[in-house]
């Protein structure tokens, strides 16, 4: 019996959140994607709190249906200069059941580029 994507996508993400856990030195950085948004935020697990966060809301992309690869970079390197702000400098990558290609690994890379160490 085959899974629902969706289903398929859970079962990875647990697997990948019984490996990855975001500390005070060294927070996760989590990404969501949506349809026509890709989000991401850096998130402290043993307080349980998030400290910055970013997403495509926050670009200018007036009329766009849909983020691509070159925004989501660009939500990255966002992400990085407001964590660099906030005193974070590395950070553990949670790539949240999707495939690290795409959107997903462009935003990875926007953030590298803004100064996040992973």
């Amino acid at each position: 019996m085959a899974l629902a994507r969706s289903d398929r996508r859970q079962r990875i993400k647990y697997r990948i959140r019984k490996k990855v856990a975001g500390t005070t030195e060294k927070p996760r950085l989590s990404v969501f994607r949506s349809n026509a948004r890709i989000y991401a935020q850096v998130i402290d697990d043993t307080k349980g709190e998030t400290l910055v966060s970013a997403s495509s809301i926050e670009l200018d992309t007036t009329g766009k249906a849909s983020v691509n690869a070159e925004d989501a970079k660009q939500v990255g390197i966002k992400l990085a200069e407001k964590a660099i702000a906030a005193g974070v400098s590395s950070v553990v990558f949670d790539r949240n059941g999707y495939l690290y290609h795409g959107k997903v690994k462009a935003l990875a890379d926007g953030a590298r580029e803004g100064g996040l160490k992973f």
